[in-house]
């Protein structure tokens, strides 16, 4: 069970440490074309890498982990119900920053790539902390009946 756990929190870090990067990677990326010499290469981009390799297969096993603790744990306290909700949140701001990503290697559609990518950063830092904050807070909510 402590091993479960371990295991959800080092692919959490993973997993928020490329999100939060993979903004900054892209927002940062000059918006000057290549060389007419220089043929740029399809799907060589490093942030196709972190986004392929390294955030995705990180969110898949911290969700994974995370169910089964849930599973084992039985847990059904109210302030689960309001993480899981974050978590989607998480999941759909990755799946933009997949987004993101693709549209970044295009060149023709670069415009204003940087006010997106500081957004989704924004995003990502609010939803991020909200998380941590009902984890460790584990607020007591009274559903209205």
């Amino acid at each position: 069970m402590v091993w479960l756990l371990l295991l959800h929190m080092a692919a959490l870090l993973i997993w928020a440490a490329a999100l939060l990067y993979l903004p900054i990677l892209v927002g940062a990326h000059p918006n000057t074309p290549p060389d007419i010499d220089q043929q740029p290469r399809p799907y060589s981009s490093v942030g196709r890498f972190l986004f392929t390799r390294i955030a995705t297969p990180a969110a898949l096993i911290a969700i994974i982990a995370g169910t089964v603790v849930f599973l084992l744990n039985r847990t059904v306290d109210p302030w689960l119900i309001i993480k899981l909700t974050l978590v989607t949140a998480l999941v759909v701001a990755h799946v933009l920053s997949g987004a993101l990503v693709l549209r970044a290697e295009q060149p023709e559609k670069r415009g204003h790539i940087r006010v997106v990518s500081l957004i989704l950063l924004s995003v990502l830092c609010l939803l991020m902390t909200a998380i941590v904050w009902v984890v460790l807070a584990k607020p007591m909510v009274v559903w209205p009946l």
